[in-house]
């Protein structure tokens, strides 16, 4: 009877192509750290937020867009600048819920839900 084994082939194709889809989002990471700091000098933090709005009876949703820099505060930057980077990472995150308030880390690259927690000792 025969039996098939598998070579370590398969095994170094799968860590050559993780480690380029690792080089990818690095990639990515830095060019979008350096578009967010042309945008607004300074951004380390991009926080988004629908909010739903009433007007005149009809539904409307308008994003939230605030720029924090490293120690968590806010930039001073105009409603353009807030709008570029609100394009900018929707255009990077195509496939993210922005019907869902996230957050966005220039240092890392990470898009997260930005829901409110409690710390786990409060939970009780």
């Amino acid at each position: 009877m025969n039996t098939t084994q598998r070579t370590a082939r398969p095994r170094a194709a799968e860590a050559v192509e993780g480690a380029l889809a690792a080089r990818k989002r690095l990639a990515l990471t830095g060019v979008l750290a350096r578009q967010l700091d042309q945008i607004a000098p300074g951004t380390a933090r991009v926080r988004i937020v629908p909010v739903h709005t009433d007007r005149d009876g009809e539904q409307h949703v308008a994003m939230w867009v605030a720029l924090d820099d490293a120690l968590g505060l806010p930039l001073k930057a105009d409603r353009a600048a807030h709008r570029a980077a609100l394009g900018l990472l929707r255009r990077a995150f195509p496939a993210a819920d922005w019907t869902r308030p996230h957050a966005y880390d220039a240092a890392t690259g990470d898009l997260a839900l930005d829901a409110p927690t409690l710390p786990e000792e409060l939970h009780r």
